[in-house]
Formats: C-alpha cells, structure tokens, sequence
C-alpha cells in the first residue's frame, strides 16, 4: 500500500499528541550527560532513549512521531529490537534530522546559515529504508540591533525549501524549522518582526521551490520576549502575539504546527500552548515537538543510573501528559500540581 504523506503528516499533529525531540548531537547529548555526572558512551546513550521509548503509557496516548539522530536510528534496544520498531509498536512514527548544523555565513559576520544539502538525496533514501517517515531541518536566526539581515533569511530559506522538495521525492514528510532564538535582550514586538520576516521568507521559497504543502510540517518559534529582557511578557501575551503573526504569514494549506521550546522552561512552553489552544480558532493543529522541554526532567530523575529508570519513565509520562493536555487547550496549573 502506497504510503499518502498528506496521512502521514495529519497523524504527526494528531489531537493531543505531539512530536518528541531526540535527534541531539552526539556533542550536544555529551553536555546534557555532563550535567548528571553521567559518560555519554553509545550504551548509554542507547540505554537513556530506549528508556524514554518504553515508556508505554506517554508514547502512546501523547507522543506522535520522535526525531532521531543518524546513531540512534540504527541502534538496537538491549534486547536487539531496533529502536525504530520500539517507536513504532508504540503508533508513533520514527523521524530523522538531517541537517549538518549552522555554520558561519560568509560576509554575514555574526549570522548563520544551516548546511547539509550535499549528498541529501541519497541519505534520504537510505534514511527511508531505515524507517524514517519525516525529517527535520532547523535554520538558526539570531536576533541583535544589526541582525537578522534579509540575505540571512533568505539563505535559510531557501535551504529549508530545497531541503523539504528533496524529503518529499524520497516519501518523507519534512519538518521545517526556522528557529528565532530568544537568547537576546529584544522585546516581544521585536521577536514578532523578525519572526514574521522569517516565516515570509520560508514560504516565499517553499512556494518556488514547489513544496507541497499538505505533506509539511512547520515547527517554529513562539513570538517571545528574550531571555534577557527586562519586562517579559506574559502567558496571555505570547499565545496572542504567536497566533496573530502565523496567521499573517502561514499558509491554511500547512497541516500543522509543531512549536519548538527554544529556553524556555518546561512549565513555561506547556503554559504557552495550551493558552494558544484554549483561546484562538485557527487553520492548523498547535502541537509541540519539544526535546529539552519533554526531557529535562526525566534525564535528572535517571542520573545515569539503571535503578533510576522507573522515577525517569514517570518524570517523562508526566510532562508528555501535561504537554498533551496542552495540545488541546486543557492544561492548568492545578493539574500541573496535582498530577506532579
């Protein structure tokens, strides 16, 4: 049977389901294992994920796909199931990054633009073979007094375009991330421009570049104060401001936006979401595809320690529960407590 992947992307933003970010960089999982006093061997790299995708209850009532890393998707489980069909007797469907990271772009002092388009096609199909139904592709636009400039933007974007037709050759659902960091100082109003400058740009490029849209998953930032800035601004605030700039700059055809977490705190990306879902109609499904934000908890709870793996499973089960109720408008700070 033909896989559509109209289907396929309709499922990733499934009602009350969202995507679990897993694809950290073998560099990046070091420094998170760094931070438990924990050695980032393959082991136990494979044994932390593994961990996460045994965690029944959460994978399959709240986590729709999971993006993995070119290690980790040919892992096997201690028990030699590959980890891919952990993922998938859970109903969630295995996904890949693809990018080779951001690097420095030329005459742009300060800006970056992501690379890895070389060889792409060819990794696609291998990465098909391997299980991989979507991948993911993240553009990094920071913000200061002098950036982003247009030619940063448009060199993202036309990335991310040449990036999601090729996924789409290959019967694989891209995800596209133009991520606008909050780590600056800059008020929400200046979020809001560049964010809205970054999500014209994409589709500019998308629509040439002849993406299909209804197989193609958006994944940005939520229009957010800096994490430096000296009057953030609140809840009510972010959920109004992120919804008013998508609907001037997404198209209705796009099945669904997964928002990345970016910083902020766990409590605070859940908080986010569900006052978008709560409080506003809008065309798309509003899911989330978090990976600090859903693992920040259970990887303390673990500490690198087998015995820890029950306390870790509940830690993730619960902020995939929360982010789930998120997804559907019906989080509360109660139950945030009460369910703690």
């Amino acid at each position: 049977m033909t896989e559509r992947l109209e289907d396929i992307a309709q499922a990733m933003v499934a009602p009350g389901k969202g995507i679990l970010a897993a694809d950290e960089s073998t560099g990046t999982i070091k420094k998170r294992f760094d931070s438990i006093g924990a050695e980032s061997t393959e082991d136990n790299r494979r044994d932390y994920r593994e961990m996460l995708f045994r965690t029944t209850n959460a994978m399959e009532t709240c986590i729709s796909g999971v993006i993995l890393y070119d290690e980790t998707i040919r892992q096997k489980a201690a028990d030699g199931t590959p980890l891919v069909d952990l993922i998938k007797a859970a109903g969630a469907i295995p996904g890949i990054k693809v990018d080779a990271g951001a690097k420095e772009l030329a005459g742009a002092p300060g800006e970056k633009v992501t690379e890895g388009l070389d060889g792409l096609r060819e990794r696609l199909n291998e990465y098909h073979g391997l299980g991989a139904r979507f991948a993911k592709w993240r553009a990094v636009i920071d913000i200061n007094d002098d950036i982003p400039s247009d030619y940063c933007l448009r060199a993202n974007a036309h990335a991310l375009a040449r990036y999601a037709a090729l996924c789409q050759e290959a019967g694989i659902v891209p995800i596209v991330e133009p991520e606008v960091l909050m780590d600056g100082n800059h008020d929400i109003n200046r979020c809001w421009q560049v964010t809205e400058a970054a999500l014209n740009a994409l589709f500019d490029e998308m629509y040439a570049q002849r993406v299909v849209l209804e197989q193609a998953i958006l994944k940005p930032n939520m229009v957010i104060s800096g994490k430096k800035c000296a009057t953030r601004a609140g809840v009510d605030e972010v959920a109004e401001m992120t919804v008013r700039c998508l609907k001037r700059t997404v198209p209705s055809a796009i099945p669904g936006i997964a928002f990345l977490s970016g910083g902020q705190s766990d409590e605070e990306a859940t908080a986010h979401l569900s006052a978008m879902n709560a409080a506003y109609d809008v065309a798309w499904k509003l899911s989330f595809s978090y990976g600090r934000a859903l693992q920040a908890a259970p990887l303390q709870a673990w500490g690198g320690k087998s015995e820890n793996a029950a306390d870790a499973q509940a830690a993730f089960a619960h902020r995939a529960r929360m982010n789930s109720l998120a997804a559907t408008g019906k989080w509360s700070v109660d139950l945030e407590q009460s369910s703690a």
